[in-house]
């Protein structure tokens, strides 16, 4: 037994070396950043240099908010519906796409961010959508400003942290990557650098009805964590963890005039099946849409129906007017 247990201790003592040897050689080997896209637009928010795309030339301001891992371009299936009658703007969230890096990456200075954003473009009381952990930002941009907001929508989210359940509010902490260095930027590196990694995440989280990633849609995903400061900011970005509110700030939006509205995917794996409704409660929303046979990215597989929600909701903020 002792005799055994010495060979399985040598044995993971070689792989440990032989991983950490392979680990160090990889990441000398993948280093250095790609460049940003040509052509990205940028405006000065505070003492962030925010990147944003801009839709559509006239009509009701709309702001949309990407979610975890995503960025303003992730909103263009929905943001050319709108831009038929709005006119639309998506910004890179600090810590995402190609906005400059500045930390910290928690609520507050998101939050500040966008309406330094609305300020510095002169937005006229948008419609704000937030996707996923967007709403967690809309719903505190609303809080903080709400006469600068004539409403609110969130998107395949409920504006809780990921952590528990409590009236008190989730735990707001993020989850650190327990991998030590240089492991944890080798698999990171690993994932981006695999397209099949890249689309096996993507459709499961889409789901079957949204349109399969073509090389540039790949890139879409990969690039904005591959540019300049992307790498050394993912982890401070992921301890912060995503932008929320407690049960008892989002239960403030109900006190708030303006109009709100609730959509979810039908099949969205990441929330429960009442989530929906317990969000539209908890917000003062009407009865939430659910998109049927609809996940996680319900802007890029359903983005007609999005955009016919915001509408709607744009016509309830005009009625108030």
């Amino acid at each position: 037994m002792r005799r055994f247990l010495r060979q399985c201790l040598i044995a993971a003592l070689v792989c440990v070396l032989a991983f950490t040897g392979f680990s160090f050689t990889y990441n000398l080997a993948t280093q250095g950043a790609v460049p940003d896209p040509p052509g990205l637009t940028y405006v000065q928010t505070g003492d962030i240099s925010t990147r944003y795309r801009e839709w559509g030339t006239s009509g009701t301001p709309v702001l949309l908010l990407h979610g975890f891992i995503e960025s303003a371009d992730t909103w263009t299936p929905t943001a050319q519906v709108l831009a038929r009658d709005h006119r639309v703007y998506a910004i890179d969230l600090d810590g995402y796409g190609y906005t400059q890096r500045v930390a910290p990456y928690d609520t507050a200075h998101l939050t500040q961010q966008v309406l330094d954003f609305i300020s510095a473009l002169h937005l006229q009381r948008p419609i704000i959508v937030g996707h996923s952990s967007g709403a967690g930002v809309a719903a505190a941009v609303a809080l903080a400003a709400p006469n600068e907001v004539s409403g609110v929508m969130f998107l395949d989210g409920d504006g809780l942290p990921l952590n528990g359940t409590a009236n008190g509010g989730r735990d707001t902490s993020g989850r650190s990557l327990w991998f030590p260095q240089p492991y944890r930027t080798t698999l990171l590196r690993l994932v981006l650098r695999s397209d099949d990694a890249i689309r096996a995440i993507y459709s499961a989280v889409c789901g079957p009805r949204c349109p399969a990633l073509t090389e540039a849609g790949v890139d879409q995903w990969r690039r904005p964590f591959q540019v300049a400061g992307a790498e050394a900011a993912a982890l401070p970005v992921l301890e912060a963890g995503i932008p929320s509110l407690p049960v008892a700030g989002l239960q403030r939006l109900a006190g708030l005039p303006m109009p709100k509205s609730v959509v979810y995917g039908a099949d969205d794996p990441e929330y429960a099946p009442s989530s929906a409704a317990q969000t539209a409660a908890r917000i003062g929303a009407p009865a939430p849409t659910l998109i049927p046979d609809a996940r996680h990215l319900t802007l890029v597989s359903d983005p007609a129906t999005v955009a016919a929600d915001v509408e709607q909701l744009a016509a309830r903020a005009a009625s108030r007017n």
